[in-house]
């Protein structure tokens, strides 16, 4: 008999709805002293001088290009293996991004590629730190600091990850996160950047609120009024009820990666010797978010493959289509198949399986069980 396994249920818990009740029932619902100190607490988890809470994680990497200057006629160097949001981001302010072939091991850029993608152009770097691996930020660094470019990760997937004792933003210019529905901690939608640079910092706070020189909740503690806009910003500001949801989640989160870590190491076992299945490295130096647990299964029909598994009852998803295969890029840029080969490799042959603390052991072994047998009906 089949079993319903959703691909993904949050870690949100009672005290997290008290703490958005007591919020609610306050007087201010917009940003204000929860939100700083969810950003206080956020850039200690981190290891950074500070955060600031956005609406989303493609609102920041578009602010991030803003905030940098970059526009039209620059370029941006980021991964095909990614999510859309990444390359819209770049497109937001009409710049262009400049694709990089993948490593085959992980899906994370090809950091030995980007060099000779590098013009007059270029201005930013946007790595992708795919499925929870932060990709090599030592020789991102180092190119950046060699052709003097910003670094802005994409660390959607990677709140909890680390690479040769160095987590996200601590390496680059600021890093991107993201609080949706089905990552580690999650508000429903929201996001956040984090650096070292308090200029970075200072343009943040007023670029998330139309670029005015005091924010809702400084206008409503001061008796004057008076405020200035000295550029233009963006209404991107995270609300005390988005940060109630997640300031608890957030001391949780190190617990619930050591449950995700246990489900990983699980799979992996079950699957590294299926000749059928491959899986994607993890590099020494690496403390992997476990964001995504995908399976390739490059010798076999995957969307039939991923269709039976679904008819099983098992929710699961594709992580990623290359982005320059998608329409719109493509359209415009003139894409075609075999530009990214390895990208594409993954794309084609990726299925990821559910990854959730909440998951049971009834139900990981059913996910095994029927993963394993529908690869061996199909190969």
């Amino acid at each position: 008999m089949n079993q319903k396994v959703e691909f993904y249920k949050h870690n949100i818990t009672g005290a997290d709805l008290d703490l958005v009740k007591k919020v609610a029932g306050g007087l201010f619902l917009t940003t204000g002293q929860i939100v700083a100190y969810f950003e206080k607490e956020l850039a200690s988890y981190l290891g950074v001088k500070y955060a600031v809470g956005l609406t989303s994680a493609t609102q920041a990497l578009a602010m991030a290009l803003s905030c940098f200057e970059i526009g039209p006629g620059d370029e941006v160097i980021t991964t095909p293996l990614t999510y859309t949001a990444t390359l819209d981001a770049i497109e937001y302010v009409g710049a262009k991004p400049i694709l990089v072939d993948v490593e085959k091991k992980t899906g994370n850029i090809d950091a030995n590629l980007i060099e000779q993608k590098i013009t007059p152009r270029t201005k930013a770097i946007i790595p992708v730190h795919l499925y929870g691996q932060m990709v090599d930020m030592k020789k991102i660094k180092e190119i950046s600091d060699k052709h003097n470019l910003k670094i802005i990760e994409d660390a959607a997937h990677c709140l909890e990850g680390r690479r040769d004792n160095f987590g996200p933003g601590q390496l680059s210019d600021l890093a991107v996160f993201s609080f949706y529905a089905t990552k580690a901690i999650t508000c429903g939608e929201g996001g956040a950047i984090a650096t070292n640079d308090q200029k970075i910092y200072d343009w943040f706070k007023k670029a998330r609120c139309h670029g005015l020189t005091k924010d809702v909740s400084e206008r409503y503690n001061t008796s004057l009024l008076c405020y200035d806009k000295d550029f233009l910003g963006f209404k991107a500001n995270m609300s005390n009820l988005q940060a109630a949801f997640l300031i608890n989640q957030l001391r949780w989160v190190e617990e619930n990666l050591i449950a995700k870590e246990e489900i990983s190491q699980k799979y992996t076992s079950s699957f590294q010797t299926n000749k059928n299945i491959q899986l994607l490295a993890i590099m020494p130096g690496v403390k992997h978010a476990r964001h995504l647990y995908t399976i390739l299964v490059p010798n076999l029909n995957r969307d039939e493959i991923f269709n039976q598994i679904k008819k099983n009852g098992i929710g699961i998803q594709i992580n990623y289509q290359p982005a320059h295969l998608l329409s719109y890029y493509q359209n415009k840029y003139n894409y075609q198949p075999g530009d990214f080969p390895l990208a594409e490799q993954i794309g084609a042959s990726t299925i990821s399986l559910p990854l959730y603390p909440k998951l049971n052991y009834q139900e990981i072994n059913y996910i095994i069980d029927t993963v394993k047998k529908i690869i061996k009906n199909t190969a």
